[in-house]
């Protein structure tokens, strides 16, 4: 049993694995159907349990169809439905009826504790769905988008991020160092105030850089990843963030900076951060990274429970 709840935590060898699976899962379905369950049915009567306290549509979805392929079933829970948030009952008993009736449990937190209390009380798999500080399942599946499209190993390219520092760019720089590629952060230095953050690129500056010109920033870029500036709980004051973020904004003059053949991603949802145009272009593979979150997402399921091929 192993869980997968944040990059830095699982060793590089492990996540070249799962991508490797989900390049030979993706390849062997070409002619099937979503709801066509793979041939040999590796996870036959297992049950993936799923949580989620915030918002999703990508995440929701693409679990339910990698574990319907995989032969299995889930079960989605919302928790105004639980004890757990009506009735005061304690995650360490919900973590033990949770273990006792499901096989993996994929949590979709507002809070990284609550993912280290489950974890410390549960006898299944966990895996984060995404929490405050991280959103590891998005980041692997991003990497096996970027390799596919450009046909080669992340290594050899020069990624970067435009946008505020928040859980996707955590696990994206946590990404860079296990698979030691090039990455630059282009933010308002207004908003490159986290310490921990801030720290942890010092200490790796070898490789991860900061600007707050978004132009040097992705200068020679092969990959610009953005991410939605004002996010689901972001306590601030929008009309201000939106702005100081203008000049951030990714259109096409400053995806001309960057390589011709540079591909933009963004997990989604969108907001004012890219431009339409750029959004809606060739350049743009935003559909193919969502769908991908599947076939990477099926190969996660089956590391967890250790019938990883």
């Amino acid at each position: 049993m192993k869980h997968f709840i944040n990059i830095n935590d699982i060793p590089t060898k492990d996540l070249r694995k799962i991508l490797t699976d989900a390049k030979k899962r993706k390849n062997l379905r070409k002619n099937l159907n979503n709801l066509d369950v793979d041939k040999n049915l590796p996870l036959k009567g297992k049950m993936l349990i799923q949580m989620f306290e915030k918002s999703s549509l990508r995440t929701r979805l693409s679990f339910y169809l990698a574990i319907k392929q995989l032969g299995g079933s889930t079960l989605t829970l919302r928790p105004d439905e639980l004890h757990l948030s009506k009735g005061g009952e304690s995650i360490e008993d919900t973590a033990k009826i949770l273990s006792n009736f499901g096989d993996i449990f994929m949590l979709r937190t507002d809070n990284d504790k609550k993912l280290e209390e489950f974890k410390k009380y549960i006898s299944i798999p966990i895996i984060n769905g995404l929490s405050p500080s991280s959103h590891p399942t998005q980041i692997l599946s991003d990497i096996f988008t970027v390799e596919e499209i450009k046909k080669k190993p992340i290594s050899k390219l020069n990624i970067v991020w435009i946008g505020d520092i928040n859980n996707v760019l955590n696990s994206l720089v946590a990404a860079s160092l296990k698979f030691s590629f090039k990455l630059n952060i282009g933010c308002p230095k207004r908003y490159q105030s986290n310490k921990k953050f801030l720290k942890y690129i010092k200490k790796n500056k070898n490789k991860i850089y900061i600007f707050d010109d978004p132009k040097k920033a992705v200068i020679g870029a092969d990959v610009i990843f953005s991410d939605k500036v004002v996010s689901m709980n972001d306590k601030v004051d929008k009309i201000k963030k939106l702005n100081h973020f203008k000049k951030f904004r990714i259109d096409k003059k400053l995806m001309s900076y960057a390589k011709k053949d540079c591909i933009f991603l963004h997990c989604l949802p969108r907001g004012k951060e890219v431009d339409e145009e750029v959004f809606l272009s060739k350049q743009s593979k935003v559909w193919l990274q969502a769908l991908n979150r599947v076939h990477v997402q099926k190969s996660i399921l089956l590391y967890t429970i250790g019938k990883l091929r």
